[in-house]
């Protein structure tokens, strides 16, 4: 699994430790990544996501997974992003044909 931010795409960096006589020594910086649940209301369930600590603030600035998905454009979401929201898409779809039987 890789260390990637499932919605901003945030990975781990890579630069130098510079000590105080200037030798340079590789390091990386990694992402603080946090396992999530998110609560999907049109699915029903809640979906576990990698987030970092901007991507969880995002979702809620947005008014939840649902919102943030169905308001951004596919070229801006990963590939796991694009999948969930397809799934989204669908169970809104069947959510809204039912209220429009009853």
């Amino acid at each position: 699994m890789p260390r990637r931010c499932a919605l901003s795409g945030k990975s781990v960096q890579y630069g130098n430790n510079v000590s105080h006589a200037n030798n340079k020594t590789r390091r990386r910086f990694m992402s603080n990544l946090q396992v999530a649940s998110v609560l999907s209301d049109v699915l029903g369930h809640t979906v576990r996501l990698r987030l970092t600590p901007r991507g969880v603030k995002t979702i809620e600035h947005n008014g939840g997974i649902d919102a943030y998905l169905l308001g951004t454009n596919n070229s801006k979401l990963s590939p796991e992003m694009t999948v969930l929201k397809r799934r989204v898409v669908t169970a809104k779809a069947k959510k809204d044909a039912k209220k429009l039987a009853a």
